[in-house]
């Protein structure tokens, strides 16, 4: 990955941490102020949004390091460790804000005020994660980035809990309080689905689950060659945005090792522009016909 491309990363990941810090900060105070727990459980998000955006920028800075004497792959597992961390951070904090919210409907203990910075710091959350978002998730696209896309669905899970939060609130206006804790028991479902998710996907990325969808490409590409005979052990991983791939090819055991050269160069080249970042192994056998 080229400087410029790894300073846009960057870019967006530090963009986002100072979003974060000042929509963190504001509903912290307008959650102290009028005692909202559905602002408070979405102050806790945002500040857990903080810390997962401060991970990411450490992580996306430490996974653009090119492979090494001890890391041979590179450092693109760093991406999914920080997915982990952050969804780990997540699943705790939406256990106590459902121990919170429980206890306060139990108890009758939903009494809170509502104002207008009330509404004010909820829309302005809305308004501040979409942008962010939208931001994080086409960069992660664009260099495939597993952390920026983690960070990118927690603004964008934000944007879902801060719409129920403020239904929470227009019902705590009209007399129904208990509508607030019912908020902030939405958010933190919300948020333990896409925990879920990121968990899920992050794991299988540790354990070097196979992308399954790149097997019939490269399949496909296999198939175009007639020089290949046969082709088994296809294997691939994802290290970050990195895709490896290893395959055994058979040729007839007649032909010339340059040509059998060139054509592996070929099906190199042709894998390579249809999986970006692809770094492919290719064993090549000739073909035992005595054994067909």
């Amino acid at each position: 990955m080229t400087h410029s491309h790894s300073c846009e990363k960057k870019q967006v990941a530090l963009s986002s941490i100072i979003a974060a810090f000042f929509i963190t900060a504001a509903k912290i105070v307008v959650a102290v102020f009028t005692g909202s727990l559905g602002i408070l459980s979405e102050a806790l998000h945002s500040a857990l949004d903080l810390i997962a955006a401060i991970i990411t920028y450490i992580a996306v800075h430490i996974a653009d390091q090119p492979a090494d004497s001890s890391h041979h792959y590179g450092h693109g597992k760093v991406e999914s460790l920080s997915a982990l961390i952050e969804t780990v951070i997540l699943v705790i904090t939406c256990a106590w804000i459902i121990y919170e919210a429980i206890n306060r409907l139990l108890t009758g203990n939903v009494h809170i005020e509502v104002t207008f910075w009330s509404y004010a710091v909820v829309i302005l959350s809305i308004i501040v994660d979409f942008s962010r978002s939208h931001a994080l998730m086409k960069v992660a696209k664009k260099y495939q980035s597993q952390a920026l896309e983690a960070d990118a669905l927690h603004f964008s899970t934000d944007i879902f809990s801060s719409m129920v939060v403020l239904l929470g609130l227009i019902c705590a206006q009209i007399g129904w309080h208990m509508a607030d804790s019912i908020a902030a028991l939405a958010v933190a479902f919300i948020v333990i689905g896409i925990s879920y998710r990121l968990g899920k996907r992050a794991v299988d990325a540790l354990l070097d689950k196979a992308p399954n969808a790149m097997i019939p490409v490269i399949e496909n590409i296999l198939r175009e060659f007639p020089e290949v005979l046969s082709y088994h052990s296809i294997k691939v991983r994802q290290s970050g945005a990195d895709i490896f791939v290893e395959l055994s090819v058979h040729f007839a055991p007649n032909l010339h090792i340059s040509k059998v050269h060139s054509i592996t160069e070929n099906i190199e080249s042709r894998i390579c522009c249809n999986i970006k970042r692809c770094s492919i192994h290719i064993h090549q056998e000739p073909e035992d016909f005595g054994h067909k």
